[in-house]
């Protein structure tokens, strides 16, 4: 993805809430062994931008003053209840050294396996990303996952269905070094409380005697 930035040459706290009063979001750009750049960009663009997942996963090409350089998006900072960009950071790629990223999962073919169609399953994803470590040239937008052939009974862990693509790894936080993917719930089972099919209904309680009139 391609985005257009803008050489930016005030700093400051009021500085930035004169840019955003214009329509602008402050940013700056570090890494690769250059100095921070200050920029700004258009907020609605931005904003827009911002609604897609690959802006936030994959490696962008930016444009500022006519020069383009490759960077990631490395943080953003929202409004506490406005649809407002306050800041973003972005940080520029060295072709030749390893970037680590988180990468969003896409877990593929649940509606046709056999845990949603027979058996009438609830499947929750439990990971919806990887942090990866790999070379800039070989950074997925995201990685799949098939769930096409999955049960009630099947056991989907990281290192079971999770097919990476050449030069990439992945690098797991805590102690459990392969976590499961999804969560597998049966439905529950209502008792059917209709009487068998030839089974007698219980008779009905004798009437109670009606009192005497005074």
């Amino acid at each position: 993805m391609k985005f257009v930035a803008f050489e930016r040459n005030t700093q400051g706290t009021g500085a930035s809430r004169r840019l955003r009063v214009t329509g602008r979001a402050p940013g700056i750009v570090y890494g690769a062994g250059s100095q921070p750049q200050m920029i700004e960009l258009d907020h609605n663009a931005l904003w827009h931008a911002m609604q897609k997942e690959a802006f936030h996963s994959s490696i962008l090409d930016m444009e500022v003053a006519g020069q383009t350089s490759k960077v990631l998006l490395r943080d953003v900072q929202y409004h506490p209840y406005k649809q407002q960009i306050l800041h973003v950071d972005f940080q520029r790629i060295d072709d030749k050294t390893r970037i680590h990223m988180k990468v969003p999962l896409h877990f593929e073919g649940l509606e046709k396996s056999p845990a949603v169609v027979t058996e009438g399953c609830t499947v929750t994803p439990l990971l919806h990303e990887l942090d990866v470590v790999c070379m800039p040239s070989q950074l997925p937008e995201h990685i799949s996952v098939d769930l096409s052939g999955l049960t009630s009974k099947s056991v989907l862990t990281l290192l079971q269905a999770v097919k990476l693509p050449a030069g990439i790894k992945v690098a797991i936080h805590g102690s459990n070094k392969n976590p499961s993917l999804v969560s597998i719930k049966l439905p529950d089972v209502i008792p059917d409380e209709a009487p068998a099919e030839g089974a007698e209904a219980p008779a009905a309680a004798p009437a109670k005697p009606a009192g005497k009139k005074k």
